[in-house]
């Protein structure tokens, strides 16, 4: 079987603005992917032609399935929980969600957000975070969801880190890198994904200097593993990982 990568994050937009360039390099190799994303947007602050939070949303969901087209996506998943709610979830059912789909889908290698919430430190993506580590690990447990499909244990969890921030924004407090990801083969295609977001234009235009500075790498933080060992620091988000 093919190595397996499963991204998670809350909004449209977290899979290319966030994660693009580990899904579009995985993609290259072969590797199969999955994009969750658990909300469809409708709370954001740029709202484009969109008349009420249900058209915005609409038109999110087709933006977030043409992002991923782009990055070569296998397989992507936009959920129904309240954007800008998620920290009042039923967390034990929420996180239930995706221990399932963990289970089914197998993967080797899991990337989310940090509990920093990422470079805009946003409450969702804290949850998010939250989430997918707790999903990651009682994947694995007979005794957690023992009705959610067959145990399963992701080989490794990820964190996205930065090496900048956005001025004018709350300044997150990031976990160290593990991994800097270089991206240069695929950074157009990730910079073509956010342009699949016209309704999210205004926050294009105020990272574009900072992608074009920063935007050839990207930053993770290792935070589960098998076996124990000392950090080290890497280029490769499946190193040593053979396919099973």
């Amino acid at each position: 079987m093919s190595l397996k990568m499963m991204c998670v994050g809350a909004h449209p937009d977290d899979e290319c603005f966030a994660f693009g360039g580990a899904l579009a390099t995985a993609a290259d190799r072969g590797i199969e992917t999955y994009v969750l994303c658990l909300t469809d947007g409708q709370a954001a602050t740029y709202r484009g032609e969109a008349a009420s939070g249900e058209a915005l949303g609409k038109i999110r969901r087709d933006e977030f399935a043409a992002s991923c087209k782009v990055l070569g996506v296998t397989h992507h998943e936009l959920m129904d929980y309240q954007d800008g709610r998620l920290e009042f979830v039923d967390f034990s059912k929420a996180a239930g969600r995706l221990v399932e789909r963990m289970r089914r889908f197998k993967p080797d290698v899991v990337i989310t957000f940090g509990g920093d919430g990422g470079l805009n430190t946003h409450n969702d993506h804290m949850i998010v975070s939250a989430l997918t580590t707790s999903a990651f690990h009682w994947a694995g447990r007979a005794k957690r969801y023992p009705d959610l499909a067959t145990p399963f244990q992701p080989r490794r969890l990820f964190y996205a880190t930065a090496n900048f921030f956005i001025p004018d924004r709350p300044v997150p407090l990031p976990s160290p890198w593990t991994v800097k990801l270089d991206i240069r083969s695929v950074q157009q295609r990730k910079a073509e994904a956010f342009r699949n977001h016209p309704s999210q234009g205004p926050v294009m235009e105020t990272t574009r200097l900072l992608f074009e500075q920063y935007g050839s790498e990207e930053l993770y933080t290792l935070i589960a593993t098998e076996g124990m060992h000392a950090a080290k620091l890497s280029d490769d988000l499946f190193e040593g990982l053979k396919e099973s």
